[in-house]
């Protein structure tokens, strides 16, 4: 039996007339006819009696009739709740540590005002565990800082950022003319743990620079970075948004590196087989407006 023929039912059984129940339901006579002899053969009991011309309910009808009310009413909110799951649905946001402090709020803010049934669920965790969370499915969308490549995924640049090297005030490599990457090498580097989007950025710039990349510190903490480089413990390269306010202070100081290009990229990335609904496609939109 179909959701069809339980809503044929239900007419018949509400207008007690077969001509009438046609009408409504926009067929013929003989259609509804068919549908109730059918559910009858198919249940093996008689749901209407036809006396003189007439139709009166039984009791299987009207012990149908009830559950058929039930049935008929739970396939409307199931294809309800599924058309308009893109506007009450769930909206899964990766974001690397540095968007997630600098963007993620904003971006957040803007995509209710659009979709406000939306439920929003949010991690913030280093790249490469971004990565395996959107080829796990276990993400809608995530965004990364420098440029991705992984088998299985699709991006798109929407912004970006410069990183920053940092010393303590008086450092020796304040008073250099002019500077080079080569000219970091002999100072403990305090930095991200590996995996993370800034790690794996620097890593790459050291390497086509043939400068040594040996970090004397690692933290999952930036701040934790900023306070011991603060401490004179070591100097760090860090994103330049999530610094600007130690170097406005002057509790740390920063340098430009002259033969290495610091600036990085931001990417959305998704799964290449991930449908990309409109409020995604919205998010995404709002990305790159908020960002340019």
């Amino acid at each position: 039996m179909t959701i069809r023929h339980m809503r044929i039912f239900i007419e018949v059984y509400q207008t007690q007339n077969i001509t009438k129940a046609a009408a409504i339901l926009h067929m013929t006579q003989p259609a509804v006819t068919r549908a109730i002899k059918e559910m009858e053969l198919y249940y093996g009991v008689s749901l209407f009696e036809r006396i003189r011309h007439r139709l009166s309910v039984t009791a299987a009808g009207t012990e149908l009739y009830g559950q058929a009310l039930q049935i008929v009413d739970s396939f409307d909110q199931l294809e309800e709740g599924l058309h308009n799951w893109d506007a009450c649905g769930l909206l899964r946001v990766g974001t690397s540590v540095t968007i997630g402090s600098c963007l993620l709020p904003e971006l957040v803010l803007a995509f209710r005002k659009q979709y406000p049934q939306v439920r929003m669920q949010y991690m913030v965790q280093d790249g490469e565990a971004l990565l395996k969370a959107l080829l796990d499915n276990r993400l809608d969308i995530a965004l990364i800082e420098g440029s991705i490549v992984r088998d299985g995924l699709q991006t798109k640049v929407f912004s970006g950022d410069k990183m920053a090297l940092i010393t303590p005030p008086g450092h020796p490599l304040l008073l250099k003319e002019k500077l080079v990457l080569a000219d970091l090498a002999p100072y403990d580097l305090l930095m991200r743990e590996e995996g993370s989007a800034g790690r794996t950025f620097l890593e790459s710039v050291f390497a086509v620079h043939a400068v040594p990349f040996r970090p004397a510190m690692t933290s999952i903490s930036t701040q934790a970075i900023v306070n011991a480089v603060r401490s004179g413990l070591g100097i760090s390269i860090l994103p330049g948004q999530l610094v600007a306010d130690d170097l406005a202070s002057g509790t740390v100081c920063t340098r430009e590196i002259s033969d290495a290009d610091l600036s990085r990229r931001y990417d959305i990335v998704w799964h290449r087989n991930k449908f990309l609904s409109p409020a995604l496609q919205t998010f995404m939109e709002i990305c790159g407006r908020l960002s340019s």
